[in-house]
């Protein structure tokens, strides 16, 4: 006899029961165990069955094990944290390892409110557009509306993907690399792809840019793309243009959804936003801002939200990032130093003397004058490799090395350039003239070390930032004296950005219990890419960035969503004596810094390089006392006034930027509400918190305090638990944060934390089958007498399963589980969900006689058909259209024309009965 299974109902196979889940074709089940995970999914055909596969019920079993109150009030909670399809309209919600922020909701939900989701996230360094995007994968998945996806992004931050989509997501990614590719392949059919046989990849743009794959993977590109640092995708540079054709291809696709994320979407070259843009939508390629069409249009795919969006005005998530504080920190130069600084600068000012007045002889040598101030400036050591290195024939590389361009060439962004002057006995008397200077007490790194040590004993963590090579090897082996008692280690262009990421990771202290402190000696490779939040909490910008944005970029690996410290400090050194150092901080700097305080946004340099030139030469001439004549020949007062001009305008552009793409569509009141019923049901980290104490004192192993964090010491667990906790990775004594941002070394206490999911698994385990952890006592059914009521009640611990039916463009069907508490008195409910928990989590006052126990239990179990084919299949159907109600307010907040039918899988699963009677009793 064939017998057709729906979704949702119980089916009894291979000797034990199971749950139908969609089907993949006809005849054909899919089944996942009823205290399961779709990890343990089967496929099989009933007609191959050894047994037949029948319906089956999932009833309270005559012989139900008793247990007393405290441990049916952890079973409830064991309950709610173990189910991982919640029914709520936030379905990735019981998946995540963390709480997002309301703001993080919206890029969500402006994904889900468009066909094929293609969104351009532009928020501010540091406020968490990994996290955002990861809501957006995770929500599709438990949708059923992704079934793959592929991360594209920088090599360097492959690996910190991979990491956080599995910390936070739950989601077991693959990392594509160069490193990687042949031997995820090997061993495949011919037939299949890599990208077929891993459905999450997250894959480096430098290895699949290249032609010879480009094609190949935009075959077997999955419908789902995230594209992270998407603005070096789209320059001129050759790579830039290899990742924009890859790109570019991926676009054409108009089923394909894409998610593009950067904080600097447009830096001032129209063009290169444009092309970002098409990537989105190819129409918006011909921008027209005053528009307001065009711009309602680009709103409904574009979220661009600062900092000070979100800590002012609606949202007010001041608590979300911690407090910063900036300050300058001038320091003099020594005699011998100064002579040098000067010996240097009269030199270069001789060879702008004579450049002529050729635009391009003119240029390299303003450029070569700028990039050896620059490493004058940085140290002794930085200028002696420069000088070193002058006969370098690359000079159309100088721009942008002064500049602080992004290339293509990340392993060269510390190296120290050449001057490209030709060789003289003026020059050769600089580098003699150095090469002492590098043996002497350096008055920078001095500063330096006054500047650290009062910090350092405040307990602070620095990341000392500069800009060359040398100055951070010099700088790292004078803090090693100075504080050696810290850690003191250096990442620099040298090292792989695996190697760098490693050496970040072995600061760390080995034994989490020993306050160890360090500092961080890093150039500009570290700026983007690894996150140093958990391990410091200071930054220091030894050399000054040219590029406004870099400091931006610099203190964003530190001021960022995650960090634990209270106070973030900044701090900017630079040498009043220095005509380069007032030259950058007049012309540049403070110029940025003003736009910021007015914006709230850090501005880019302009596009235009010239005028930025003439204006910084035009300063350090003024600085050391130039003949002014030599200005005005040179012309350099109008690069001066250009400047001026050019700020005006960044600052203008960037008001008017920040009311065409501000995103206000969305209030927090719209989402939040939403997202704390989903909370409410599935349990919060503090519910969480709240069982893991109760079920390790209930096992004899209380949690032990400490300061912010919790002890969990779950070798000392019994030997069954304590084998199944150490099969994921959990041993010793656990560190647990009870709040964000969590420390190192330390992960938030939610209900997907390894502790409560095998906790919370191996409790329900033992209460559904009596031969699994037998020697825990926890039971389906008890009595006991309380002070909670006024007359007998009867508690339900209930397994609610509902068909969601989303009626889309492409109509689905998911199902869902919800844990439910129900009071029930004389045949009527009276308490649901918290109020019935209240019942339930009532100590007992007494133990009632195992006669009385066992007669009440009798009773309630004789009611129960009666019970559950009147007011509780009335419960459940109430909830079953309270559902239906939340999913159609979310997707009226998101604008989704979609909507969602709830069915209730009657009769739910009773987990549990309980009949509380009165005190007295």
């Amino acid at each position: 006899m064939t017998v057709n299974f729906s979704p949702g109902d119980l089916v009894r196979a291979r000797g034990r029961e199971w749950v139908a889940l969609p089907s993949p074709q006809g005849g054909i089940l899919a089944l996942r165990p009823l205290s399961g995970s779709e990890n343990d999914t089967v496929i099989l055909d009933p007609e191959l069955e050894i047994l037949p596969v029948e319906p089956a019920r999932f009833d309270l079993p005559a012989d139900a094990a008793t247990t007393v109150q405290a441990k049916a009030a952890l079973l409830a909670d064991a309950m709610r944290l173990t189910l991982r399809r919640g029914a709520g309209p936030f379905r990735s919600a019981a998946q995540l390892a963390f709480e997002p922020r309301t703001y993080q909701l919206v890029p969500l939900l402006m994904a889900l409110r468009l066909q094929v989701p293609r969104l351009l996230i532009a928020d501010d360094v540091g406020i968490g557009k990994t996290i955002e995007a990861g809501l957006i994968l995770r929500e599709l998945m438990d949708r059923g509306e992704a079934e793959a996806f592929s991360v594209l992004c920088p090599p360097h931050l492959v690996e910190q993907w991979v990491g956080e989509l599995k910390a936070r997501f739950g989601i077991e990614a693959v990392a594509v690399t160069s490193g990687t590719a042949s031997r995820l392949e090997r061993g495949l059919p011919l037939a299949q792809t890599l990208f077929d046989a891993y459905p999450f990849t997250v894959v480096s743009l430098d290895y699949i840019k290249a032609e010879k794959r480009r094609e190949g993977f935009a075959r077997a590109c999955p419908d789902l793309v995230v594209v992270d640092e998407a603005h070096a995708c789209v320059g001129t540079h050759k790579g830039r243009q290899q990742r924009f054709e890859l790109l570019s291809g991926l676009a054409r696709d108009p089923e394909r959804r894409m998610i593009l994320l950067t904080a600097t979407p447009h830096s001032g070259d129209e063009e290169a936003f444009g092309r970002l843009l098409s990537l989105v939508e190819p129409s918006f390629t011909s921008m027209n801002f005053e528009d307001a069409r065009y711009r309602e249009r680009l709103a409904r795919h574009f979220v661009q939200r600062r900092r000070i969006d979100l800590v002012s005005g609606d949202w007010d998530e001041d608590r979300a990032f911690p407090k910063h504080e900036t300050t300058e920190f001038p320091y003099r130069l020594s005699p011998a130093h100064l002579e040098f600084h000067e010996a240097v600068l009269d030199y270069c000012l001789g060879i702008v003397s004579r450049a002529g007045t050729g635009q391009r002889e003119r240029r390299l040598a303003f450029w070569g004058t700028l990039a050896l101030m620059r490493c004058v400036g940085s140290s002794a050591a930085a200028a002696l490799s420069s000088l070193r290195n002058r006969m370098s024939s690359e000079s159309d590389r100088l721009e942008p090395q002064i500049y602080d361009e992004d290339g293509d060439d990340e392993d060269a962004v510390d190296i120290e350039p050449s001057t490209t002057f030709d060789a003289d006995p003026a020059l050769l008397a600089l580098v003699k003239h150095v090469e002492e200077l590098v043996g002497k007490p350096d008055p920078k790194l001095t500063a330096l070390v006054d500047a650290l040590t009062p910090l350092v004993k405040k307990g602070v963590n620095p990341v000392v930032f500069c800009r060359y090579l040398a100055t951070a090897e010099h700088v790292r082996d004078g803090l090693r004296k100075a504080f050696p008692k810290l850690i003191v280690e250096s990442v620099t262009g040298v090292l792989t950005p695996d190697e760098r990421r490693d050496r970040v990771a072995d600061m760390a202290p080995a034994d989490e219990e020993k306050q160890v402190q360090r500092i961080l000696v890093a150039t500009d490779c570290l700026s983007e890419g690894i996150n140093l939040q958990q391990l410091f909490d200071t930054v220091v910008h030894y050399d000054l960035s040219w590029n406004p944005t870099r400091h931006q970029q610099r203190e964003g690996r530190v001021d960022r969503f995650g960090q634990p410290a209270e106070l973030v400090r900044s701090i900017m050194m630079f040498s009043p004596d220095s005509a380069i150092d007032g030259a950058v901080l007049d012309v540049i700097l403070r110029k940025a810094e003003e736009i910021r305080k007015a914006t709230g946004v850090t501005v880019p340099l302009p596009d235009e390089r010239g005028p930025v030139t003439d204006a910084l030469m035009a300063s350090v001439m003024l600085r050391r006392g130039a003949p002014r004549q030599l200005t005005l020949d040179l012309r350099l007062g109008d690069g001066v006034k250009v400047m001026e001009a050019r700020w005006r305008d960044a600052s203008e552009n960037e008001k008017k930027s920040r009311a065409r793409f501000a995103q206000n569509a969305m209030k927090p009141q719209e989402v939040a509400p939403e997202w704390e019923k989903v909370r409410t049901l599935l349990g919060s980290p503090a519910d969480a918190r709240l069982f893991i104490e109760r079920a390790m004192a209930r096992f004899g192993v209380p949690l032990e305090p400490r300061k912010s964090l919790l002890l969990a010491h779950v070798d000392e667990l019994d030997a069954g638990l304590r084998e199944r906790l150490k099969g994921n990775g959990l041993s010793g004594s656990v560190r647990l944060a009870t709040s964000e941002p969590a420390p190192s070394g330390t992960a938030l206490l939610t209900r997907t934390h390894p502790l409560t999911a095998t906790l919370a698994e191996a409790l329900m385990e033992a209460s559904l089958d009596p031969e699994s952890l037998s020697n825990l006592g926890i039971g389906r059914v008890g009595a006991w007498p309380t002070a909670a009521v006024q007359q007998m009640t009867r508690v339900a611990l209930l397994r609610i399963r509902f068909k969601l039916t989303v009626h889309a463009r492409k109509e689905q069907l998911l199902l869902a589980e919800e844990a439910a508490l129900v009071a029930i008195q004389g045949g009527r409910i009276v308490a649901t969900g918290e109020a019935a928990q209240e019942l339930l989590n009532t100590p007992a006052t007494a133990d009632l006689a195992s006669i009385a126990r066992d007669r009440f239990i009798a009773n309630a179990k004789e009611d129960l058909p009666g019970l559950l084919s009147g007011p509780i299949a009335k419960f459940v159907r109430s909830r079953a259209n309270e559902l239906m109600q939340d999913h159609a307010r979310l997707r009226a907040a998101a604008g989704s024309a979609s909507r969602v039918t709830v069915e209730a899988v009657l009769p739910p699963d009773v987990i549990g009965l309980f009949v509380l009677v009165p005190g007295e009793a």
